[in-house]
């Protein structure tokens, strides 16, 4: 069993959870997921099965939005609603166009420091098992690019915004953004302190919530013995030209060798040197990622196959 499910994950799971909810359900060992969602989070997540599992990489690069929810006047530990006060902030007032501008200043290429309540590895460790020993430790600031940040509701009761108001953006952001230091930064920029309240994955990459299954949904599929929510492994991969090949060169692939173009069929578009490929088989299943390379003439180069 090989594929992709575009998962609605809910919150107050780990994505592992998630993981090891489908290792069960499909009673598989080898599913993975496609870029982590915090346990408070909830929204698109997508699970890698079977070969599958080898694409995550990939599917970790996409570009994510995010629908988040601003909370003014309150910083906390973990920049969201799950940790403790650090800060509070009750007498202010911040106009509309304040925040627009504020929030206009947070676009393009940002530098961020990730949370101590993050899963990246310092020195073998996961910051949050770190954080959770009351331990602190330096962190780098990594760029990440916010491409657009838009605000879809205010809910205030006077004409500016103070204590407690909250703000429900769009956040549409490269891999590696924390949308929370995103949301405590901009409360640091406007001098009122912030955390995020709430978070949904909109989108990652191809996968959007709307054709999203929730947990719920997959397990009364599975039990009528019905998978329709395996995507193929090939969804993974939008952007990537997809080639079919000619049964009698798929066991060259196989051992990881090279294709001539004209073992290529149903090529959509000319190939040049250095477009990466997806190949197929006749029946349109995903044989393996390969490189357009120049060597005496253009050859195929599989560099990731996923034939057994």
């Amino acid at each position: 069993m090989d594929g992709i499910i575009n998962v609605l994950k809910p919150p107050g799971m780990s994505s592992h959870q998630v993981v090891s909810y489908f290792r069960r359900l499909l009673g598989i060992k080898k599913v993975g997921h496609g870029g982590t969602l915090d346990p408070g989070a909830s929204g698109v997540l997508p699970i890698l099965v079977g070969r599958a599992t080898r694409l995550s990489n990939f599917l970790m690069d996409y570009d994510k939005t995010y629908v988040a929810e601003l909370t003014l006047g309150l910083s906390t530990t973990t920049q969201d609603a799950s940790g403790d006060t650090t800060s509070m902030h009750t007498d202010f007032s911040i106009s509309p166009r304040d925040l627009a501008d504020t929030l206009a200043s947070f676009q393009g290429s940002i530098w961020q420091t990730p949370p101590m309540a993050s899963a990246i590895r310092v020195g073998g460790k996961r910051l949050y098992e770190l954080e959770r020993q009351g331990i602190s430790v330096p962190r780098e600031p990594r760029q990440v690019q916010i491409y657009s940040i838009n605000i879809m509701a205010i809910w205030h009761e006077q004409e500016t915004m103070g204590f407690g108001t909250r703000v429900l953006l769009r956040v549409v952001c490269s891999k590696g953004t924390y949308v929370r230091t995103l949301c405590h930064d901009i409360g640091e920029k406007l001098g009122v302190g912030a955390h995020m309240s709430f978070l949904t994955r909109v989108s990652s990459g191809p996968f959007h919530s709307s054709s999203a299954y929730t947990l719920e949904e997959a397990a009364a599929l599975a039990e009528r013995g019905s998978y329709e929510f395996l995507l193929p492994m090939d969804s993974g991969l939008p952007g990537w030209v997809k080639v079919k090949v000619h049964p009698a060169v798929e066991e060259r692939i196989k051992n990881g060798n090279y294709v001539l173009p004209e073992h290529l069929i149903d090529v959509p578009s000319t190939l040049t040197v250095g477009d990466d490929v997806a190949l197929l088989d006749v029946e349109g299943s995903l044989l393996a990622l390969a490189e357009i390379k120049k060597t005496d003439q253009l050859i195929c180069q599989p560099f990731r196959v996923f034939m057994r």
